[in-house]
């Protein structure tokens, strides 16, 4: 059996840096190919890649099934069993982002800007691939067609690390890649998955291969990012944590404030962009506070808060300050009280982490302040943080949500994973 569809191998240090050096090599060799390829060559793999997954949901969801039995028996929590865990819901979603980055434009080649200098230089932006990237994630298998997809479709070679928790997942669906990137005639090395679970990878990825990989994009949790962002020797585009707020301002329409939090929070605990903070206008504190609380203890999540929020009901928790600055992942809030929207930029301003804040109010004026001053790389008024994601923005999918402001900021999709040339035309211009 093939690496591509086999779980993970282990090797020793030498042999694991000379596998990554063999994929590094054959990375920048596939990424040659890819930056020349049209667009309808890379369609078609992506095309194919996704009538592969809808033909193999059985074989997907034995191999995913085994990494969750696995998962569970080694005490995996509940967020990351979430995180980890297919269904026929789940692989139908693979194949449709798939489906989806087929029908975006492709950026390569696209002319970013032009206009002609007053010597008759004609000056053009264009867009161009970032070369090779490499990804390391955890758990979820389905990033590893996100993140194949993505890169095959803005004309980039990747190398996918995957988490050992989700190894048999990801390999079922990398050999769905592998079989539209031949059908396509396009090298199977453009979509790499490193086919060892021994953790000198990473480290090969980190600080062994700059000469074959250009950017790395972690997808994981925060010692893994932070790991990364601290060793790589080659830029990272990534976010080490994604504590999302829900500011609930004086005038918000109840019922709306009750189904924008309830869904911020509990529709998926796991994912980054769930709530982990509501805040509450003390001008609304007496009608809105108990019916957002009672909704969130009725639907099973903890919660943990100030004083105020304690008195309402004997079964929520004293917060303390580090659940402010806490990322849960988890059935767990923090809810506080704010004296105005002020307050509330004040607050994200000092716990948040620059991800995912929303505001829900009737009032523009406290809308506007409040987008304009939150420093996030996402900020919603009257919706759900589990927006945050590439697809619901008409992306197709993301690799990831960026809190950076170098390059990328947000969800990181086809534009974000390319660069720009200047393409200058004269007619025998010298400089005098």
């Amino acid at each position: 059996m093939s690496s591509a569809v086999s779980p993970m191998t282990t090797r020793g240090g030498d042999g694991v840096r000379e596998l990554m050096q063999g994929i590094g090599r054959a990375a920048v060799a596939a990424a040659e190919h890819l930056a020349l390829a049209p667009s309808a060559v890379k369609d078609a793999a992506l095309h194919a890649a996704a009538v592969a997954v809808r033909a193999d949901v059985a074989a997907i969801l034995a191999a995913n099934g085994e990494d969750v039995r696995d998962a569970q028996a080694a005490g995996l929590g509940a967020a990351m069993i979430d995180r980890l865990k297919l269904d026929e819901y789940r692989v139908e979603a693979v194949a449709r982002g798939l489906d989806d980055i087929v029908a975006l434009p492709d950026p390569i080649g696209t002319v970013m800007a032009e206009w002609t200098r007053p010597n008759g230089l004609r000056i053009r932006r264009v867009r161009v691939p970032l070369g090779v990237i490499g990804i390391i994630y955890e758990s979820r298998p389905n990033v590893t067609a996100d993140a194949g997809a993505l890169a095959l479709k803005s004309g980039n070679a990747a190398i996918l690390r995957g988490g050992s928790e989700s190894r048999r997942s990801s390999a079922a669906i990398h050999a769905c890649l592998l079989r539209g990137l031949l059908a396509a005639g396009l090298p199977p090395a453009a979509i790499a998955l490193v086919p060892t679970a021994d953790r000198a990878a990473v480290g090969e990825m980190l600080g062994g291969m700059q000469d074959f990989i250009d950017v790395l994009v972690p997808r994981g949790g925060k010692s893994l990012v932070a790991r990364v962002q601290a060793e790589a020797r080659v830029p990272v585009i990534g976010h080490l944590e994604g504590n999302c707020h829900v500011y609930v301002d004086r005038d918000a329409d109840l019922a709306m404030a009750r189904r924008v939090t309830l869904n911020a929070k509990m529709r998926r605990t796991g994912i980054c962009g769930a709530a982990e903070t509501l805040l509450v206008d003390r001008g609304c504190m007496a009608t809105h506070l108990s019916p957002l609380v009672a909704d969130l203890l009725a639907a099973g999540c903890e919660v943990r808060g100030d004083e105020q929020v304690q008195r309402l009901d004997a079964r929520v928790r004293p917060a303390v300050e580090a659940d402010w600055a806490t990322e849960y992942l988890d059935a767990i809030i923090a809810v506080r009280v704010v004296d105005g929207v002020d307050e509330a930029i004040a607050h994200i301003a000092r716990f948040g982490s620059s991800h995912t804040d929303a505001i829900i109010t009737a009032n523009a004026a406290t809308a506007e302040r409040f987008l304009t001053r939150v420093d996030s790389a996402i900020v919603l008024h009257n919706a759900s943080t589990q927006f945050a994601d590439g697809g619901e923005f008409g992306m197709g999918a993301e690799i990831g949500i960026s809190t950076d402001r170098f390059h990328a900021r947000g969800p990181v999709g086809v534009e974000q994973l390319t660069s720009y040339k200047y393409r200058v035309e004269g007619s025998g211009q010298v400089r005098p």
